[in-house]
C-alpha cells in the first residue's frame, strides 16, 4: 500500500490524536477517512430515503420577496 508523509505542526498533531483516540481508531486510519471523504465524498446509506419526509405544516417553502425590499446595491 502506497505511503504519504506529513509535515504538521505539534498542535495540528495532538488534535489529530485527539480526534483518532475519541473514534477508537489509529491516526493513520483517521487521516485516511478525512482525507478520503474530501476527495470523494459518500452520503450515508438511506440518505436519499430522508427525501420528503418530514410530515410537519409549519415546514414550507416561504414565499418570494418582492425585489424592491432588496438592499441597495453598488452598480457595477
Amino acid at each position: 500500500m502506497p505511503q504519504i508523509s506529513l509535515y504538521i505542526d505539534e498542535k495540528t498533531l495532538k488534535k489529530i490524536e485527539n480526534a483518532a483516540k475519541r473514534q477508537h481508531t489509529s491516526i493513520s486510519k483517521w487521516v485516511t477517512e478525512q482525507i478520503r471523504s474530501r476527495v470523494d465524498p459518500v452520503y450515508p446509506p438511506g440518505f436519499e430515503d430522508l427525501f420528503g419526509s418530514i410530515q410537519d405544516e409549519t415546514f414550507v417553502e416561504p414565499n418570494e420577496t418582492d425585489f424592491a425590499y432588496d438592499s441597495q446595491r453598488e452598480e457595477i
